[in-house]
Order: structure tokens, then C-alpha cells, then sequence
């Protein structure tokens, strides 16, 4: 009887953990969905990180180089957070492989 109880229980809350997390993602989603770059704002940046390495980086102090290594990473977060690449994980990855095996 104990057993029968702990065990419904369980199910009880792990089966009404699934919608907590489902909700924190969708409010992210519309987050992350207002900070689209524009087009212009992409080619800008790229303008720039080609500048960045196109530079004769012999001739700049260890500060410099270091402002532009930190500005190098602000905007690959920048791009990043536009959703422009897709990550696809390795387990995924295993069942689109196997589906496609299948089919």
C-alpha cells in the first residue's frame, strides 16, 4: 500500500514538472525574439570584425589588443543571441539520422 502511494506520487510530480519547464522556455522564446539584428546591423558588424582582422596588430599596445579581443566577443555574442545558427545536439542529431535510415 506504502509503495502504491510513493509511487503514484512520484509520477504525480514529475509528470506536473514538465509544464513548469515548458512555460520558463516560451517566455524566453519572446525574449529572445524582439532582439533580431536587421540586416544592415549583421553587415556591420562583419564590416567591422574584417577591419578587426585585417589590422596590423604588431604595432598595438597589449591594452589595445586586448579591447579589440573583448570587442571581437561582444559581438559574436551579439550574433549569437540573433538565432542565426542552429544547434543541433548529438542525440538529436542520432534519431534525424536513424529516422532517415528508416524512411
Amino acid at each position: 500500500m506504502k509503495k502504491t502511494i510513493f509511487i503514484a506520487l512520484l509520477a504525480i510530480f514529475s509528470l506536473s514538472a514538465a509544464p513548469v519547464f515548458a512555460a520558463k522556455t516560451s517566455a524566453n522564446a519572446t525574449a529572445e525574439a524582439t532582439t533580431k539584428l536587421t540586416a544592415e546591423e549583421v553587415s556591420n558588424y562583419r564590416a567591422r570584425v574584417e577591419e578587426i582582422r585585417e589590422m596590423d596588430k604588431s604595432e598595438l599596445s597589449s591594452t589595445e589588443k586586448k579591447e579589440l579581443k573583448s570587442e571581437l566577443k561582444e559581438i559574436k555574442e551579439t550574433m549569437r543571441k540573433d538565432g542565426s545558427y542552429i544547434y543541433i545536439g548529438g542525440g538529436t542529431l542520432l534519431v534525424i539520422i536513424i529516422i532517415l535510415l528508416i524512411l
